[in-house]
C-alpha cells in the first residue's frame, strides 16, 4: 500500500531501530510508495513513511531494491551535491561520498 510521506522534523531526525523479518510490511509499503514517487525520487528510507525502522528502497539503475540494515563497507572522498528529498520542501546543499 502506498503511504503518506512523514513531513514531521523531530520524528525524521530520530534514531531508526534495527528491521526484523516481521518488518517485511513495512518493507513492502516502503517500495510501492517509491514506486509511485518514481518521478521524482530514487531512494526512500523508512521514517520517510512513518516508521522508523533501518530500511531502505532504491532504484538501482532500474531495478528496485530494498535492504534491511544496511552498512556502509566503504566509501571514498567527499563531494558537493545538491539534493531534495520528499519529507522536505525545497533542495539544500549536502557533502557526500561515493560508496563502493
Amino acid at each position: 500500500m502506498v503511504r503518506e510521506i512523514m513531513r514531521d522534523i523531530i520524528f525524521l531526525s530520530q534514531p531508526s531501530a534495527p528491521a526484523t523479518p516481521e518488518d517485511i510490511g513495512v518493507a513492502d509499503g516502503l517500495l510501492e510508495t517509491l514506486i509511485a514517487h518514481k518521478d521524482g525520487c530514487v531512494g526512500m528510507a523508512a521514517n520517510m513513511i512513518g516508521v522508523a525502522r533501518r530500511i531502505i528502497a532504491f532504484d538501482n539503475d532500474g531495478e528496485y531494491l530494498v535492504l534491511f540494515n544496511p552498512e556502509i563497507l566503504k566509501k571514498s572522498g567527499p563531494y558537493e551535491t545538491e539534493e531534495g528529498c520528499l519529507s522536505l520542501d525545497g533542495t539544500r546543499k549536502t557533502k557526500r561520498r561515493e560508496v563502493h
